[in-house]
């Protein structure tokens, strides 16, 4: 199984060293998935003058989407297998969410609840896909977590319970490969395969706008993830950078480590 982290697409890590050989500048997210480790690399690309201008104004932050969540944290069901799913609480059913997704525990928001039904989000495409599952199919937990992507201000803001604990500069996607907008949330955290892509990167639910297919991998999912040599031109204000996915300087992308999965990400443009 493979799938593409808009910055990069997941494949073999031979035919990303064949992409990496070739030159600066280019390269590939590769999900390796196993038993107990999910390897991601992901892919670089020019800086655009887009994203070169001075910072803008601070935006408040949207409210949390979990309708079933308590004051600002987030209801997260994480599913105990692969589940059948509904348009309607207890309606006739439409999909299979499956009870992992590239080797991790499927760990979804809720967005409401209703006669023991829950109502989560999904990390498959389109973006914003939901689905009603039996309540009795998944462990509740909650998150005081969220993170927002801000497009216009190029930042990244964490928020614990509400309050502010980091406002990092971020890379984000180019004008040709722009970061989507929307409610996502966190899908799994794997591991970073060379320091160039920062202590980890974070797989989010989100799926890249303009690429719907890299190089036959069959997605084109977005990270957050390390600055991949992209330090100079982040610096303190944020650029664009990217494919798609979300770069952070190494220093503020290890203060998500404590972010679960399934806490909510919020793009804004």
């Amino acid at each position: 199984m493979a799938a593409e982290v808009a910055d990069g697409r997941w494949r073999s890590g031979r035919r990303w060293a064949r992409q990496h050989r070739v030159g600066a500048g280019l390269g590939a997210l590769v999900a390796l998935v196993a038993v107990a480790l999910v390897a991601v690399l992901v892919a670089s690309s020019g800086r655009s003058t887009a994203g070169a201008g001075a910072a803008r104004p601070a935006r408040s932050a949207p409210p949390a989407t979990a309708v079933g969540s308590a004051g600002d944290s987030t209801l997260v069901a994480t599913l105990h297998a692969d589940v059948t799913g509904s348009a309607t609480p207890g309606g006739p059913p439409t999909s299979v969410v499956p009870g992992s997704w590239f080797g991790a525990p499927s760990a979804l928001p809720v967005l409401a609840q209703e006669d023991g039904f829950l109502d989560v989000r999904l990390a498959q495409r389109p973006n914003g896909s939901t689905i009603w599952i039996p309540a009795a199919d998944a462990t509740l937990s909650v998150t005081p977590y969220r993170i927002v992507v801000d497009l216009a201000t190029e930042h990244l803001v964490l928020y614990d319970a509400g309050s502010v604990v980091l406002d990092a500069p971020a890379g984000i996607g180019t004008a040709a490969d722009p970061t989507p907008t929307g409610n996502f949330f966190v899908a799994l955290v794997a591991a970073a395969p060379t320091p160039a892509y920062g202590p980890f990167v974070i797989v989010t639910s989100g799926h890249s706008s303009a690429i719907t297919d890299w190089e036959q991998s069959g997605d084109a999912i977005v990270a957050i993830h390390g600055p991949l040599g992209a330090d100079a031109a982040i610096g303190t204000t944020g650029a664009a950078v990217s494919h798609g996915c979300v770069r952070l300087h190494d220093a503020d992308l290890a203060q998500l480590k404590v972010v679960p999965a399934g806490s909510p990400v919020t793009i804004i443009g």
